[in-house]
């Protein structure tokens, strides 16, 4: 019992952790939002534009590596259930719904980690005549890190729901084993 509790309170703790990491990866992207660069920072001399580097490429990196960390440990703690899975016929059902809930939050942590990435990217300073791209300076629009925000958290829900269903269907598995024992010792002492 104290085996199971322990097992139990490691598995809480790694959700713990990796929710930590994508609400921390949300909260610098909110941060980050509210102070990129703004129309009044861009200098100019006769053609060339110019933008000083942003506080925020430091949080964007910071969201990006704090996003990654939150999808890679969740993803392995995920894996690690799909593969010690014992009783296949019903984890064909539940796998797939898993497996669709990983995929899509992959999908969500892509995108998000592309537009994080870009914002960050544009967030460094651009130095006259070289600007961003093509020599022209360019400015995170209005929303680009709220939605990044939006995507991580999303990509964090829906491996949270892959997890409950993984540890839903280990739960029940060890209680069919537990019934599966008591049913043995009750045969055996009639």
């Amino acid at each position: 019992m104290l085996h199971f509790h322990m097992k139990s309170l490691k598995q809480y703790s790694i959700i713990l952790f990796f929710s930590a990491t994508a609400l921390i990866s949300s909260a610098l992207c909110f941060a980050a939002e509210f102070k990129k660069s703004k129309k009044n920072d861009l200098r100019f001399n006769e053609m060339l534009c110019h933008l000083p580097q942003s506080s925020v490429f430091g949080l964007g990196i910071a969201a990006l590596i704090s996003l990654t960390l939150s999808q890679i440990i969740g993803t392995f703690f995920i894996s690690r259930k799909l593969h010690s899975s014992h009783n296949k016929s019903t984890v064909k059902k539940r796998l797939s719904f898993s497996c669709i809930l990983m995929a899509l939050s992959w999908m969500s942590f892509v995108v998000a980690a592309v537009l994080i990435g870009g914002a960050t990217s544009m967030s460094r300073s651009q130095p006259f005549g070289e600007g961003w791209l093509d020599g022209e300076c360019y400015l995170v629009k209005d929303g680009v890190y709220v939605g990044s925000a939006l995507l991580g958290l999303a990509a964090l829900g829906l491996t949270l729901g892959s997890a409950a269903i993984e540890m839903s269907r280990r739960q029940a598995e060890e209680d069919r084993k537990v019934h599966a024992q008591v049913d043995e010792c009750v045969e055996i002492y009639h």
